[in-house]
């Protein structure tokens, strides 16, 4: 379809606008992107699912044109922020990637009215699964500037899994040295201070899984095969306590499938939000 972009401001709970910017026809999706990113990255998969549903894009606070985030961070505004664009655009459909899935779940777990929500890698700590020994060493990096450092720590700290995770920490800076002149590279830089704020809320908000039990939208859990294997642990601990939980392996991509948008991903994902209402929807 023709990739015309419609933008709205919206007016936040504080006083501030959320821009919004949607994209095709049918029952509304709200996506909550992830740290490090703005929603550039996510344009391609709001596109191929554009033929089905008007999704809605919108970068979260401090980031790109977004109002300024409050401090000190407690991810409360962004709550609010989801509260005020559910309310504004009717939309009870919401996907969340990593740290922007931990946001959406706990709005859900709020009762906020999200009838279906779809998580790719949520960025949740249930029973220590992940680890996050590394964030001290990234936060001192990053306070003292050395930022190609900080994004190297942080790399293998959430990237176990990758070979680059176990090369020694100075070739993994040079690498990150190189990687600080891309477009993303450079985003990912900049905002590499809210990453580290968001993963130290997701990391005191850590507890036992029995804590989303009250999750009463449909919920999709889905991770990537090749990507982090705590996610997929994750996914399967909340399961088992959400009552209208599933899970989802995705074979053959990693943690930026969701930005990357093969085929069978949002295949999946559309016949989550279209298949036949099994719970009443939050807040109906």
């Amino acid at each position: 379809m023709e990739d015309n972009w419609t933008v709205q401001r919206v007016p936040a709970a504080d006083g501030a606008e959320i821009v919004l910017h949607s994209i095709g026809a049918g029952p509304g999706i709200i996506l909550v992107h992830g740290g490090g990113v703005t929603i550039e990255v996510y344009r391609r998969t709001a596109r191929r699912l554009a033929d089905r549903f008007t999704v809605h894009l919108y970068n979260r606070r401090g980031r790109a044109d977004a109002a300024a985030r409050a401090e000190p961070y407690d991810g409360e505004q962004d709550i609010d922020d989801l509260a005020a664009l559910l309310a504004h655009t009717g939309a009870r459909n919401v996907i969340g990637h990593s740290g922007g899935g931990f946001i959406a779940l706990r709005a859900a777990a709020r009762r906020l009215p999200i009838g279906r929500l779809a998580l790719y890698d949520g960025a949740v700590q249930v029973d220590g699964l992940v680890w996050l020994d590394w964030l001290p060493g990234a936060r001192a990096a990053a306070d003292a500037g050395e930022i190609a450092r900080a994004l190297a720590i942080t790399g293998a700290g959430v990237h176990p899994e990758s070979a680059a995770s176990r090369l020694p920490l100075f070739l993994r800076v040079a690498i990150c040295r190189l990687f600080l002149r891309t477009s993303i590279g450079r985003t990912m830089g900049e905002l590499l201070p809210t990453t580290l704020d968001e993963s130290t809320l997701i990391h005191r908000h850590g507890g036992p899984a029995e804590r989303w039990s009250g999750v009463e939208a449909e919920v999709l859990l889905a991770c990537g095969a090749g990507g982090p294997p705590y996610f997929q642990e994750t996914n399967e601990a909340l399961a088992a306590v959400m009552p209208h939980a599933r899970t989802l392996v995705v074979p053959r991509v990693g943690h930026d499938a969701l930005n990357r948008a093969p085929k069978h991903l949002i295949d999946a994902l559309a016949d989550f939000f279209t298949a036949p209402v099994v719970s009443k929807p939050a807040g109906a």
